[in-house]
This record gives C-alpha cells, sequence and structure tokens, in this order.
C-alpha cells in the first residue's frame, strides 16, 4: 500500500478509535450519537443492552486499532514476537466483539434488512478469525494472512460505517434515516470484503511472480 493511502487508512482508524473512546469511555455512553438515534425509534434500552454495547465498543476498539499491526508485512518481519502478541490481544477483541455484535444486531435500526446486514456482519467476522487462527496454528500462513486481510476488512466496517452514516443523513435527512441505515448496513462490510479479495489476489499475484522470476533466475546460465 502507498505511503499516502496508508497514512488516510490510519488516520482514519485512529479518528473513529478516539471518538469511540471519548463517547463511549470519557463522556456518558448513554447519550452517545448511536444511542439518541436508536432511542428515536425504541422507547427503552434494556441495562443488558447497554452492557453488550459498551463490551462491544470496547473490543471493537481494540481490535480495529490492533489491526494494522497485524496485516503489516513490514512490521511483522521486523517483530514476530510482538506480531504474534498483537495477533492474540486482537483475537480476544473478536472473541468478545463479535457474539456482542450479533446480539446488537437483533436491535438493529433498519427492520429485517438492518438486522440481517449487521447480523451477517457480526458472523463472517467471527468465521473469518476463526479460519485465520485455524490457518496459522496448522501452519498454513499464506492462509492464515488471507483470512486475517478478510477479517481485518471487517474490523474496518467500524470507519466505514461512520463515513456512510454522516453522507446518507446529508443526501437523504433524518426523516428517512431508517431506510438510510439499513442500506449502510451492508454497505459498511461488503464493498470493504470485495476490497480484500482484490488485495489478495494482487498479493497472489505479486507473489507467483516473484516466485517465477527466482526460478529464471536460478536456471540463468553462469
Amino acid at each position: 500500500m502507498k505511503k499516502f493511502y496508508w497514512f488516510i487508512f490510519n488516520f482514519l482508524i485512529i479518528a473513529v478509535a478516539c471518538y469511540l473512546a471519548v463517547q463511549y469511555f470519557i463522556m456518558d455512553g448513554t447519550h452517545a450519537g448511536f444511542v439518541q438515534m436508536k432511542l428515536m425509534f425504541l422507547s427503552k434500552l434494556s441495562t443488558f443492552w447497554y452492557i453488550v454495547l459498551f463490551i462491544h465498543a470496547a473490543t471493537s476498539v481494540v481490535a480495529l486499532v490492533i489491526g494494522p499491526f497485524t496485516i503489516s508485512r513490514r512490521f511483522r518481519e521486523k517483530n514476530i514476537s510482538r506480531h504474534r502478541i498483537l495477533g492474540r490481544i486482537y483475537m480476544v477483541g473478536i472473541l468478545f466483539g463479535g457474539p456482542s455484535g450479533l446480539y446488537l444486531s437483533f436491535y438493529a435500526t433498519g427492520g429485517l434488512v438492518g438486522k440481517t446486514g449487521f447480523g451477517l456482519l457480526s458472523i463472517f467476522w467471527m468465521i473469518s478469525a476463526y479460519n485465520a487462527f485455524n490457518g496459522v496454528k496448522n501452519m498454513q500462513i499464506q492462509e492464515h494472512q488471507n483470512w486475517m486481510i478478510r477479517n481485518y476488512s471487517l474490523t474496518f466496517a467500524a470507519v466505514t460505517l461512520r463515513i456512510w452514516l454522516p453522507l446518507f443523513v446529508w443526501l437523504f435527512g433524518l426523516k428517512n434515516f431508517e431506510l438510510s441505515y439499513a442500506v449502510i448496513s451492508w454497505l459498511a462490510w461488503v464493498p470493504n470484503l470485495i476490497m480484500a479479495e482484490l488485495v489478495i489476489k494482487q498479493n497472489l499475484r505479486k507473489s507467483h511472480y516473484q516466485k517465477n522470476n527466482h526460478i529464471d533466475i536460478v536456471k540463468e546460465p553462469t
């Protein structure tokens, strides 16, 4: 990834992580924008719902911030032991963030479409994390790396959600918020996953090219 895009990528991650930390853990989280919008459609939210929300916010922020270190090839090659430690912390984040996100999806704004969109996001987030963990456990490093790219594209939905949300509110207004949120429940992660597949294919092509080029050099007569 070019330095400019990597900078933008990390800037958005830090901005959203700081926003969530301030909203939920420095200020009164019960008055966060997400909660207030939720109360526009539900008269009351249970104490358990708030507990799960805070668990989801905390563990998702951890995964969001740590994720770039787990998928960075440069960091991995220079800091393999730290990469493994951060990878374990990342997985713990998803271990709590995934089920809590799935629970929250049943209360998602946007009707059945919104609930299904966020529900599938949580399910695929957990499945891809399991596949990534299983890959490294079985020493299938390439598979592990590919699944981590897919997984972090879903983690990054925390960022893309907050890009689409103000854009849709600006374009369609609060009166159409429920419909907008139903669409965003899919836009937040499906394009990310498509982009992840394109990155994986590009990496595979580059790897095959380098491998074939190395073979040609070795075979070249001296």
